[in-house]
């Protein structure tokens, strides 16, 4: 309820804000090409891809043995959830995860944090970057380096969890302690952050906004900042708005209204291709016959054995009968 009532005020801001240029609006919106729009649909995807991948190795290294076309077309669920909050797709993708492969997969508190070194990466990345917010926020200077201080310290502390064995909540983290894995990692995140950037640098300029990769950097920290608020799929457009809208309201809105739809668009190819690889290996997946308890317990119920199996004849049974 939270996040449609946040949503639609959002919505209600912006269609106030746009109302004195809904045609400028409506020409920036028409200049981008569908070219564009398609490339921006494929970064999308490959964003979407690395990150799923990147996922994958950070459960691998807690110890789940899911298969990764299982964990993909777990990790497509996200896509749903994604369209009304960020955390309600993560929720969804670990849901999906465990129904279709309890007797792998780690638990749901190794699965949460599992995310977290993704989310350290992408943090740092971020901090080091936020310079790009000065400009447009009007930010004093020291502002990105107490950022960059305090994701600093956030990391040093996840290693040190990582070195905890005790519990299943830190075995999340044992990716920060395989040094190869661990590079793998930053190398996927940086693939996903660098295909975002690269598709909001597109369309900020496809709609006339003429934007330079550091603002394409300053709309994507935006647009991460925003999406942990409740504004729903208007979170794009507020961001162009917030960073760029001194170039041009209308222009900056139509910028982010495009972000969101290509976003959505290569959201839903990587769902429809994940529901179609289900179909195809219904029956090929190890887990399929797993009961359903065995998504609470980890592992499926032990059949019970008969109770005469391996003993003799019964007492009393003639030899040849």
């Amino acid at each position: 309820m939270v996040t449609i009532v946040g949503s639609l005020a959002t919505a209600a801001v912006l269609a106030f804000v746009l109302a004195r240029h809904r045609h400028a609006f409506s020409a920036a919106f028409s200049q981008a090409a569908v070219s564009v729009l398609a490339g921006a649909t494929l970064l999308q995807i490959v964003a979407l891809l690395a990150r799923t991948e990147a996922w994958h190795l950070t459960i691998e290294a807690a110890g789940g043995r899911v298969a990764r076309r299982i964990l993909f077309r777990a990790s497509s669920m996200q896509v749903l959830g994604s369209l009304l909050d960020g955390h309600l797709g993560v929720a969804a993708r670990i849901a999906a995860l465990r129904r279709s492969s309890p007797t792998v997969s780690p638990q749901v508190a190794t699965l949460i944090a599992a995310e977290f070194p993704i989310l350290a990466v992408e943090a740092t990345l971020a901090a080091l970057t936020s310079f790009t917010l000065i400009g447009p926020l009007g930010l004093p200077w020291w502002v990105p380096l107490i950022g960059v201080a305090v994701i600093a310290a956030a990391s040093a502390g996840l290693r040190h969890l990582a070195l905890r064995t005790g519990r299943n909540l830190w075995r999340g983290l044992a990716v920060l302690r395989h040094g190869r894995a661990g590079r793998r990692v930053v190398a996927l995140v940086l693939v996903a952050i660098v295909s975002q950037v690269l598709r909001n640098w597109m369309l900020l300029n496809a709609v006339g906004v003429h934007a330079s990769l550091l603002d394409a950097i300053a709309v994507l920290i935006a647009v991460v900042t925003l999406g942990q608020l409740p504004v729903g799929p208007s979170v794009g457009a507020a961001a162009a708005v917030l960073i760029l809208g001194r170039h041009g309201v209308a222009a900056a809105a139509a910028a982010g209204v495009l972000m969101t739809v290509t976003g959505t668009l290569g959201g839903l190819a990587f769902l429809t291709w994940a529901s179609a690889d289900r179909v195809l290996h219904r029956h090929g997946d190890p887990d399929a016959a797993a009961p359903r308890r065995a998504i609470f317990r980890g592992r499926a119920r032990p059949r019970p054995r008969p109770a005469n199996r391996g003993a003799g004849p019964p007492d009393g049974a003639k030899a040849g009968g």
